[in-house]
């Protein structure tokens, strides 16, 4: 796994990124790199508050992201084993803690963060669990102390983001040693760009977000997929286990 070290020239915006082929350039959402991170930011709670985030519930089903996303959490590859105290980031209408609570440890704690109130409010509708908090905050600006949590679970949260890095050295903060993370990603291929163009976000190549991850900190562990077709496809975007250095 090679290392990525960004030039003093680069602009924070273009961390993590290889230049794509043309036609997912074309397809790609820009948004992200024409207007300043706090106007992207209301834009991206704007788009989550409204009409689309009340259908990513739909969607990921659709895609088939939520009804596969608990293969994940078997013992043979994200395992939860004793974890006690879970952070799932970016809980939208809460795909990933749904799989959470049936798979985590009967005593474990879930804490749900999310930028948009309303996906929140969507998320505590849907679970209705007294193991769930709930806290609207920025993957940037967690509201925890340090070593927190003993695994972090985040789903296409970092597509939001300018600068990678930004999150995830915040993740690492909150992060215990040796503590584990499941981290989601859209790829830089068609399928990423037609997912870019519908939310509004970036997409990433494997080659330097796991350099990025490196460079936080973040120890890449193994390389996760949907299914044995996405895994033969290279589909379902970037699914990898991370643990803390």
């Amino acid at each position: 796994m090679s290392t990525y070290r960004p030039r003093p020239s680069d602009r924070p915006q273009n961390r993590g990124r290889r230049r794509p082929k043309l036609i997912n350039r074309l397809l790609e959402h820009s948004l992200i790199r024409k207007v300043s991170f706090e106007s992207y930011r209301r834009k991206v709670r704007d788009v989550y508050d409204g009409p689309q985030g009340a259908l990513l519930a739909t969607c990921s089903a659709l895609s088939l992201h939520a009804p596969l996303g608990e293969r994940l959490f078997q013992p043979s590859k994200f395992d939860l084993g004793d974890a006690r105290h879970i952070l799932d980031v970016g809980s939208g209408a809460g795909q990933l803690v749904r799989h959470l609570l049936k798979r985590a440890h009967a005593d474990a704690k879930i804490t749900c963060v999310d930028l948009s109130p309303g996906m929140l409010r969507r998320a505590r509708a849907r679970l209705r669990s007294d193991r769930l908090q709930f806290f609207a905050a920025d993957i940037t600006q967690l509201p925890f102390p340090d070593e927190t949590f003993d695994c972090i679970t985040c789903g296409y949260v970092l597509e939001h983001l300018p600068d990678a890095l930004l999150g995830l050295r915040e993740l690492g903060r909150v992060m215990q040693p040796q503590a584990r993370m499941l981290l989601l990603t859209t790829e830089d291929n068609m399928a990423g760009a037609w997912t870019s163009r519908l939310w509004c976000c970036r997409t990433y190549n494997r080659e330097t977000l796991y350099g990025l991850c490196e460079e936080a900190g973040l120890k890449l562990r193994q390389e996760l997929w949907f299914s044995p077709v996405h895994k033969a496809l290279r589909a379902g975007g970037i699914c990898v286990e991370l643990a803390k250095e």
